[in-house]
């Protein structure tokens, strides 16, 4: 039987790809993916069969791999960071439904909220919650939900996909939510191009991450109560120091 395998490949680095995922790659016969991250693997499997769509078209990239594995082809759909955090490990089980062909492998990755924490420091050493601002598949007033949660529970705060062309003004409106019950001065850091060239991270204040630029190669962080600035790092404890 052939296999289809979701990959996540990490922030795009080989270095911050798992064995397994490597593994999977090597062992398949076509490569399917957004162009962004087929072109971030193309050159170590230069051997391979690529196949792309274009953003937007989710379902037709998993249609696609689903096919090309049930002609006898293993595949492997490959999702930036994890497989199944804002990847395509669930949109591929509900197109194959209750088939058993192909064989699906889910095989994790590094999502944003683990690499991009590590550049920053360690800001989520303790309970955090991640929240992606896309409205393209969940409502803003849901988005405004689980921000509004969070600050109320005072957890560290991962958010995803903080800003495009089509939204430019979502992260400032995040900000303006979250205002309402944290301070001004809440330590909050930027990861952007994580693992890509051009990586960098800033640290700023909640006033100041309101009017930040951002894009969607960004990837922002909320600290909670007890986050600080140690060294030029964004840490959170989690209170061993206190035991």
């Amino acid at each position: 039987m052939t296999k289809l395998f979701v990959v996540g490949i990490g922030p795009g680095d080989y270095e911050n790809m798992t064995v397994k995922a490597d593994r999977a790659l090597q062992a398949c016969d076509v490569i399917v993916g957004y162009h962004v991250y087929v072109d971030l693997v193309k050159e170590r499997y230069p051997d391979k069969e690529f196949m792309t769509t274009p953003m937007t078209q989710e379902a037709k990239r998993c249609q696609m791999a689903i096919d090309i594995a049930q002609q006898g082809k293993n595949v492997a759909m490959i999702c930036s960071g994890d497989s199944g955090i804002y990847g395509m490990a669930a949109l591929i089980y509900e197109l194959r439904g209750d088939c058993t062909e192909p064989e699906v492998e889910v095989i994790p990755g590094l999502t944003a909220a683990c690499s991009g924490a590590a550049l920053l420091g360690a800001p989520l050493t303790h309970d955090f919650a991640v929240i992606s601002l896309s409205d393209r598949l969940t409502s803003w007033e849901k988005i405004e939900k689980r921000l509004e949660a969070a600050a109320i529970a005072d957890l560290s705060i991962v958010l995803y996909n903080p800003a495009s062309k089509s939204r430019p003004d979502h992260l400032r409106l995040a900000c303006e939510i979250l205002l309402r019950h944290l301070p001004a001065d809440r330590l909050c850091g930027i990861a952007r191009n994580i693992g890509r060239d051009g990586e960098n991270q800033r640290l700023m204040s909640l006033g100041e991450l309101k009017e930040a630029e951002v894009d969607m190669f960004c990837t922002v962080f909320i600290g909670n109560e007890m986050t600080k600035m140690i060294a030029g790092n964004m840490v959170t404890p989690r209170g061993y120091c206190d035991v």
